[in-house]
């Protein structure tokens, strides 16, 4: 890690801490997360052309996502490497893992960047929802090409741009006039790659070809304004901010969270939140 930007490497420190404190809020909600978020698992290992005897990365894998699913693809046969920068994260994939009875998936701690990696040595590489994150994006894209065998998948899924990704982006702006927080133009944003031409560039930049573009929506539901934000103040960076904060801001935040969440309620209270994911496919 001693070659990498000192801001990226500064980045990626402060995301290894918000990953590994929210981790609790993870182990509580990823049950209701996976319930929505199984379709992208099963398409970005439809994309990968994943099969029995495959050996699959997956790449910030956190609580164990595709990972399981690619799992129960390639089988007995087969192997999943499953890597994440947060110790927190990989427990919970353990316990899942462990839940399911798998035996054919090994975890890795380390951030994409730092992996080392036997060329050709994989059929397929999967990541989703974590390429937005990474300071790097060239330098990852690049690492999963030289990873996958002649004519191996690479198969992502990263987030529209925040107005059609209500999960993320709800209330956004209200917090930041509430705590005065504006992130630099270079900060880690789930919405970062909502414009397509950045990944697909870097895709091509890297050697990939055949890239594939397809939306898919995603729609998580909770059953009211206040749970969705229990949720959104237990997980990640909305969780790091507001553990900074002092109690009257972060009473704030939620009221505006909660006060947003219900103008996406029914007439029973249930909030549903239907969101754009974009699907990325690339042959090596």
């Amino acid at each position: 890690m001693s070659d990498q930007n000192p801001d990226d490497l500064k980045i990626k420190g402060q995301q290894k801490a918000a990953w590994d404190d929210s981790a609790e809020g993870w182990k509580r909600w990823w049950p209701t997360f996976e319930h929505s978020a199984q379709l992208v698992n099963d398409r970005l290992v439809e994309i990968a052309g994943v099969r029995a005897g495959n050996r699959v990365l997956d790449i910030a894998t956190g609580s164990g996502e595709p990972a399981l699913t690619a799992a129960r693809v390639v089988g007995n046969s087969g192997r999943v490497v499953a890597v994440d920068m947060s110790p927190g994260m990989l427990a919970i994939a353990r316990e899942r893992i462990d839940a399911a009875g798998l035996t054919n998936v090994d975890l890795v701690e380390s951030d994409a960047e730092s992996l080392r990696l036997d060329p050709h040595s994989f059929d397929a590489a999967l990541c989703r929802w974590g390429l937005m994150f990474m300071p790097d994006l060239d330098g990852v894209v690049r690492a999963m090409h030289r990873a996958l065998k002649p004519g191996g998948q690479f198969a992502t899924a990263v987030w529209a741009q925040a107005d059609k990704v209500p999960f993320c982006g709800l209330a956004r702006d209200a917090i930041r006039r509430i705590t005065g927080i504006v992130p630099p133009p270079n900060a880690p944003d789930p919405t970062k790659l909502g414009d397509t031409s950045i990944l697909e560039r870097a895709l091509t930049a890297a050697g990939f070809r055949d890239v594939t573009i397809e939306p898919l929506i995603v729609t998580f539901e909770f059953p009211s304004a206040d749970t969705f934000a229990d949720f959104r103040g237990q997980i990640g960076g909305t969780r790091a901010m507001l553990s900074k904060m002092p109690t009257d801001v972060a009473r704030n935040v939620r009221e505006a969270v909660v006060a947003s969440a219900r103008e996406f309620a029914n007439d029973s209270g249930v909030v549903r939140l239907s969101n754009e994911a974009i699907c990325f496919g690339a042959r090596a």
